[in-house]
């Protein structure tokens, strides 16, 4: 990092920025989400393993860590709840003792589908709050400097995990 290519200033007023916009957009995500999902008797965390293990076809609880941005503890814990349920199972790999893996089961597969087709864009805050741009522009926002930035935090590996879930959406939707 340059610290000759920017100020004080500009690197306290980028942050600030940044974290009172995301801030205010995801809690926005947050509420609406929440909303989404809870007549499924699920929180935000046991969905969005549902939705990483639908569309990546099983995943390992250390892709649902990174992918879903929560620590493996956490992606195990609810994981469990879930197993619990009988919305997904456990495994282990012969040949990859080391990796815990989820798959959902019949009974999980249904469950995320009813609340996909439950989505409802008109309760959809944020999708609401960018019709404007779409309206003049013709298309939703971009993502490309997000994800410039994600990459940065992240790696390549969770552009990568992004990718092939928005493809799974593209082909089923």
């Amino acid at each position: 990092m340059n610290k000759d290519s920017y100020s004080l200033q500009e690197a306290l007023l980028y942050s600030h920025k940044m974290t009172q916009l995301t801030k205010a957009i995801w809690k926005t995500i947050e509420k609406d989400w929440q909303r989404w999902v809870k007549p499924f008797d699920l929180n935000i965390n046991e969905h969005h393993i549902l939705w990483i293990a639908y569309h990546l076809h099983g995943a390992k609880i250390s892709e649902i860590s990174q992918f879903g941005i929560m620590h493996v503890s956490t992606a195990f814990n609810f994981s469990k709840k879930l197993e619990q349920r009988g919305l997904l199972t456990f495994s282990k790999k012969e040949d990859d003792k080391r990796n815990t893996y989820v798959q959902l089961t019949n009974e999980g597969i249904t469950l995320f589908e009813e609340t996909m087709n439950a989505h409802d864009p008109e309760k959809n805050t944020l999708l609401k709050a960018s019709l404007p741009l779409k309206n003049i522009y013709g298309r939703f926002p971009e993502f490309q400097d997000m994800e410039s930035i994600v990459k940065e935090l992240y790696g390549e590996d969770y552009l990568d995990i992004l990718e092939r879930s928005t493809a799974s959406i593209r082909e089923e939707y």
